[in-house]
């Protein structure tokens, strides 16, 4: 089990002293500001602080779904501003359920760097007794590393219209979302064809925290019955919450999925490609 992708607040605290950058990533889709303003207003001793759109993101364009993947030059920009260089281990948190923490963790993937999320987030810290300290991110930048992404952790809009049947897509978004009841973000509603619901929150215990591994692998094995790792893909909303299902999966010891970064507001930015209502 892959146990060092995820820490507790205790041990990051005992960590702290080491050579460890912790990342707030809170933030509130519908207000942008929100997450920055609670981070001056308390956060772990010692964290930068990412927003999703401003440095998780890159603009949203005609054809592009609401997160688009940043700029290589820029996420390496951020990061040096942050502080970051390749032998600090990054850990980010949000509120609590790691629900845009998760993008972050899944960035540096991507770019062939670990990474690791706190988990339960600040709730947990909180819970702990930990201090927090206000203001602005008191770090010293540090020297831009070169990126390489690696394009085989995920697929492209147009690599899978061609190729659904090629995979199985896990849409992490709510049961209502999914089935096109409600849909409070995107102009359409419903999933792309042969997609498997797994909300990203059944991968939590009541208090935020992830369930245990074994519990994990369980269930998962479950919803995706023989179906090859390699053949799953996630999906969401935007391509941000699409990391959670990622991460209890391979929290859970089951690697080799991919993230389809676009999703669901990508998908659907041509009318010509299908979409499913229902369960």
């Amino acid at each position: 089990m892959n146990s060092r992708i995820l820490l507790s607040a205790t041990q990051l605290e005992e960590l702290a002293a080491g050579n460890v950058l912790v990342v707030d990533c809170r933030f509130d889709l519908a207000d942008p500001d929100k997450g920055r303003q609670a981070y001056r207003e308390g956060h772990i001793p010692g964290a930068a602080y990412a927003h999703l759109d401003d440095d998780l993101s890159s603009p949203i364009q005609p054809l592009t779904g609401r997160h688009p993947l940043p700029e290589t030059g820029a996420f390496a920009g951020f990061l040096a501003r942050i502080g970051w260089t390749d032998d600090r281990l990054l850990v980010a948190y949000d509120e609590g359920p790691n629900a845009i923490a998760v993008r972050l963790w899944w960035l540096m993937r991507y770019y062939g760097h670990p990474a690791a999320l706190l988990d339960g987030g600040l709730a947990a810290w909180r819970a702990a007794g930990f201090e927090l300290e206000t203001g602005e991110f008191r770090g010293e930048p540090a020297p831009q590393t070169h990126l390489e992404p690696n394009s085989g952790m995920m697929v492209s809009t147009e690599a899978l219209t061609g190729s659904l049947a090629d995979y199985c897509l896990v849409d992490a978004r709510t049961s209502e979302r999914f089935r096109g009841d409600v849909e409070p973000l995107d102009s359409k509603a419903g999933h792309i064809p042969g997609s498997i619901n797994r909300p990203f929150g059944n991968n939590l215990q009541m208090n935020g925290r992830f369930k245990a591994p074994h519990s994990l692998r369980s269930e998962l094995e479950s919803l995706l019955a023989d179906v090859p790792l390699e053949r799953v893909l996630h999906s969401c909303g935007s391509g941000v919450t699409a990391c959670h299902n990622q991460f209890a999966m391979e929290y859970a010891g089951m690697v080799g999925t991919k993230i389809y970064p676009g999703s669901w507001s990508e998908w659907i930015r041509d009318p010509s490609r299908p979409i499913v209502t229902g369960d």
